[in-house]
């Protein structure tokens, strides 16, 4: 996978705004909410949606940096975003679809971390073609994440007994388990071959951005069409 050229500046700059905004919205829910209830920074992201905000939040931000300063996007990183949209649809569908309303957060941030947060990503990897079509070999790039977080949460579950959500709780039994691991995992594979087919949207790109020159009518040389 090649790097891309980078996007206009407002582009860029829209996506450190929401980066930026997200990461505080983030930061802000700990500071206020999660303390009095005696959790720990780590509790507090060992929610999926939490961590899964914040990682995407930092890619943002690091790839918007990247373009303000005329550099372009390395293809790690990339790839970085694309897993990330792919998991943030996931975050949006759940919380959206099939648990409604069961989170403790204020209406607000839900509605930013579980709504438009997501809605925007997939807007902007639609829409905005700094992107290359990914390639179908490396669509397993979507599940080293998860794996690790599912490893981590079950590992604490089985030990301290703590689990982020309740369809983890290691007394449901190994064959519950393994039934929404299974799941979430083939849930994710088919988000990430979502994106990697909204990656083949291709929409015009101002010629700026390719660097080619414009075409000029002979109208435009002084009426001489052989001037070249």
């Amino acid at each position: 996978m090649t790097s891309m050229p980078p996007p206009p500046r407002a582009i860029s700059a829209l996506r450190l705004a929401a980066g930026g905004s997200v990461t505080g919205i983030l930061l802000y829910t700990y500071v206020i909410g999660i303390p009095r209830q005696g959790a720990s920074l780590v509790d507090h992201f060992g929610y999926f949606t939490n961590l899964t905000s914040l990682l995407t939040a930092g890619i943002l931000i690091s790839s918007s940096l990247i373009s303000l300063r005329g550099g372009r996007v390395p293809p790690l990183l990339t790839s970085a975003r694309a897993v990330a949209v792919a998991c943030m649809i996931i975050v949006g569908v759940v919380y959206n679809v099939l648990v409604p309303g069961t989170g403790s957060a204020p209406p607000w941030v839900s509605a930013t971390l579980h709504a438009i947060f997501p809605i925007l990503l997939v807007l902007d990897w639609v829409f905005v073609a700094d992107r290359p079509p990914m390639s179908w070999r490396r669509l397993w790039v979507v599940l080293p994440y998860p794996v690790l977080w599912l490893g981590v949460v079950l590992v604490r579950g089985a030990t301290d007994g703590w689990v982020p959500y309740g369809f983890l709780l290691p007394e449901r039994g190994a064959a519950s388990l393994a039934t929404h691991v299974a799941g979430l995992l083939v849930a994710l594979l088919t988000s990430g071959a979502l994106v990697w087919t909204l990656s083949r949207v291709r929409l015009p790109r101002p010629t700026r951005w390719s660097g080619a020159r414009p075409a000029v009518s002979p109208s435009e040389r002084g009426g001489d069409p052989t001037v070249a």
